[in-house]
């Protein structure tokens, strides 16, 4: 249809899309936001909201005393076994000396050293009596740190089962709590797609249709862009049920204005052509004759043909003859081509090829 407007009304209209598209912009941006913090008017959800708290308090704190517990021992036993080190390695120390000192007295066979003897065995006896002690120690630390581990695994196993039942209740909510933003969503996005269905059915043609389209542009960006995106899953039901729903409104919408349009053009083609001609808008026939088809009934013509006057299909009349010059020129043209006479002089002129 730009091709038979003026040059100037063309950079206007190309300004009044740009206008559309600005003004979609700006409502995009404030829909994306508004859409953005609709999550903020639901609590944020944790698992401590749904833990058993009188259940799981008790295990919580005997695992913190089990594990300060623990670290203690850790400490503990690595005293200990130092300890037992240093008494071992005080023990073979004793025995290198007492062996070393045992082959002395064997040289000499000295019995005066008999009671030295014995006082060196008792200081053995004494070392490796420490020593056992030191392990028994130890084996007793031992013992209690696999008490410990043993209990706390138990421990453990009580507080796992707690948090996942709680895992399964957060879930749950949090599935109910993101229907039900996405039902503000939708509370929010359907009504402007009814006013952008409203105002495309309406007023699309009007003075201010830079707005409306911007508007319808805002709503279909909302509803495909920020709306569906959210959609809940469910197994992929939710989607391909919307998907479906939309396929029949759209199919249904698209059905139908194809069944008024072609009502419309067979009672057109019903009338007496001047009656036709009346309602077809001067900017609609020259973009309908750029397309090489009939401004009447839409079909494709053979404009090449110079005999071709009328419409073979419609009958409506395509071109005549200027009454000044006898020139072949656009039925519907306001004036001639060749000698500039307005048009009205030749309606009703037999068209002659």
């Amino acid at each position: 249809m730009s091709k038979g407007l003026r040059l100037s009304e063309k950079w206007f209209r190309r300004g009044l899309w740009l206008v559309a598209l600005v003004f979609a912009g700006f409502l995009v941006g404030l829909g994306g936001l508004v859409v953005s913090d609709l999550p903020q008017v639901e609590s944020q959800l944790t698992r401590e909201r749904f833990l058993d708290a009188t259940a799981a308090a008790p295990v919580t704190v005997r695992l913190e005393a089990i594990e300060r517990e623990s670290r203690n021992l850790a400490e503990t036993r690595e005293r200990a076994q130092l300890a037992l080190t240093t008494a071992r390695n005080e023990v073979a120390s004793a025995e290198r000396s007492f062996r070393d000192w045992l082959g002395t007295r064997t040289a000499t066979q000295r019995s005066e050293q008999d009671p030295e003897v014995i006082a060196r065995t008792r200081a053995l006896d004494g070392l490796r009596a420490k020593a056992r002690e030191a392990e028994r120690a130890l084996e007793a630390l031992d013992t209690r740190a696999t008490t410990l581990r043993q209990e706390q695994a138990r421990l453990r196993a009580s507080l796992a089962e707690l948090e996942a039942s709680a895992d399964a209740r957060l879930r749950q909510e949090e599935r109910r709590q993101e229907l039900r933003v996405f039902l503000y969503r939708l509370a929010l996005t359907l009504p402007l797609i009814a006013v952008a269905g409203w105002l495309f059915a309406k007023k699309r043609q009007s003075s201010y249709w830079p707005f409306v389209w911007g508007f319808i542009f805002f709503a279909l960006f909302t509803f495909f862009v920020e709306l569906v995106p959210y959609l809940p899953s469910y197994g992929g039901y939710v989607r391909y049920i919307v998907g479906i729903v939309l396929t029949v409104v759209i199919g249904h919408y698209a059905i139908r204005a194809m069944q008024r349009y072609l009502e419309r053009q067979k009672a057109a083609e019903a009338e007496p052509e001047t009656a036709r001609r009346e309602k077809l808008a001067y900017d609609l026939v020259l973009a309908r004759l750029a397309k090489k088809v009939c401004p009447g009934c839409e079909r494709p013509l053979d404009f090449s043909d110079p005999t071709m006057n009328h419409c073979p299909h419609c009958g409506i009349g395509l071109f005549d003859r200027c009454l000044d010059c006898n020139t072949r020129k656009n039925a519907f043209a306001r004036y001639c081509h060749a000698c500039g006479a307005p048009a009205a002089q030749s309606v009703g002129a037999t068209a002659t090829p």
